[in-house]
């Protein structure tokens, strides 16, 4: 009841403070940004620009080669603008790219300075032999430059490495699994944000004021325990996650995600990261000392970010960063028939580890109040 009590009393408190109408002014214009920003998929398909410097028989096989090709099968007439100058170029638009055809080695060197991307210069050399010269910009991986020189290998020829590309069997390891367009990929991002990061920094922005205030202290000659006061404070950080939580997921997702899992992952996740916020907070007097190791750790927490986007970057030591097991576990949440099975595992993970820092923290507070 005293627990109750001093919870009711922290929610009504904190709702009358800034912080609380920050994390809901925070989770609103993370929706804005969804809805009115971030497109459902992300254009993915690449440029490439092309000087064919051959002879008129043979670039017209070229052209009718890519035309073949064409999603429409026509041919567009599109102007570039490189640097001040208007270059004229035949636009082709595959599944996979657009290819623009331009119409002198001039133009090829202008896109080449001007956008910083590879570009392909086609000829005859001296031995009657066709060429493609990649002018490439040093950032290219090894993979890339390997993957040319194949594409280009005379041994080989292109219809037996097309034949060898087309067999390739492809095997999907969850057949049933719906994939999520661009736009819901991005929601574990600010869920994680929202519920790992906000909760660390408003947690210790709310332990801070009290301890300006004098309120922490004055537990040392009250009846009520410190670790109700530290549990009130971790109560309301989750509430509010939980009430953020929605405002994001529901307009985008509807009633496709396990609510029910997520309500879980939030309560157990959102009191690992208070608790963590709280022994942080223990060590320091205000947030200008605690303002580096805060800063630390939401850097570090931030990391596996790269690696959710950038899934060939995957190093096993950015896998136990927890921000790592939190985006895994949204993903699981919101998606069709997602891994239930790895979001209770993760669940009770962050609970225990939780657990054992609240524990800590606790610890330090009571040394704290008796000095």
């Amino acid at each position: 009841m005293k627990l109750w009590y001093s919870f009711s009393k922290e929610l009504s408190l904190s709702s009358k403070s800034w912080y609380f109408y920050i994390e809901i002014g925070m989770a609103v214009v993370l929706l804005l940004i969804l809805l009115f920003v971030v497109p459902d998929n992300f254009e993915s398909n690449g440029k490439e620009y092309i000087y064919l410097d051959l002879p008129q028989v043979v670039r017209e096989r070229y052209e009718k080669s890519m035309l073949e090709e064409d999603l429409d099968e026509t041919v567009e007439q599109v102007e570039l603008e490189e640097d001040g100058r208007i270059f004229l170029a035949s636009l082709y638009e595959t599944e996979e790219s657009k290819i623009y055809l331009l119409n002198s080695k001039e133009a090829l060197d202008a896109v080449s300075e001007a956008e910083r991307i590879p570009v392909v210069h086609v000829h005859v050399n001296e031995d009657g032999q066709i060429i493609s010269t990649y002018y490439l910009q040093g950032y290219e991986t090894s993979k890339l430059r390997n993957l040319i020189m194949v594409y280009h290998n005379r041994l080989a020829g292109h219809d037996v490495i097309e034949e060898y590309s087309d067999n390739i069997e492809v095997r999907k390891l969850f057949q049933d699994a719906k994939p999520l367009s661009d736009k819901e990929n991005i929601i574990p991002v600010f869920l994680t944000f929202n519920g790992s990061l906000m909760s660390l920094f408003v947690i210790a922005a709310y332990i801070f004021l009290d301890k300006n205030e004098g309120i922490v202290k004055a537990y040392a000659i009250t009846a009520s325990s410190v670790w109700h006061y530290l549990l009130s404070k971790i109560g309301v950080i989750i509430v509010t996650s939980i009430v953020t939580t929605l405002i994001i997921t529901v307009p985008i997702m509807g009633l496709q995600p396990n609510y029910l899992a997520m309500l879980l992952f939030l309560v157990s996740s959102g009191f690992f990261a208070a608790s963590l916020g709280l022994l942080i907070t223990s060590f320091y007097d205000d947030i200008v000392e605690a303002f580096g190791v805060l800063y630390i750790v939401i850097v570090i927490m931030i990391m596996p970010n790269i690696s959710y986007f950038v899934p060939s970057w995957d190093p096993n030591w950015v896998k136990v960063i927890p921000s790592y097991v939190m985006l895994q576990s949204f993903k699981e949440i919101i998606s069709v028939d997602g891994n239930m099975a790895y979001v209770m595992l993760a669940s009770l993970a962050f609970a225990v580890l939780g657990l054992e820092i609240f524990i800590l923290a606790n610890y330090r507070f009571k040394k704290t109040l008796s000095l």
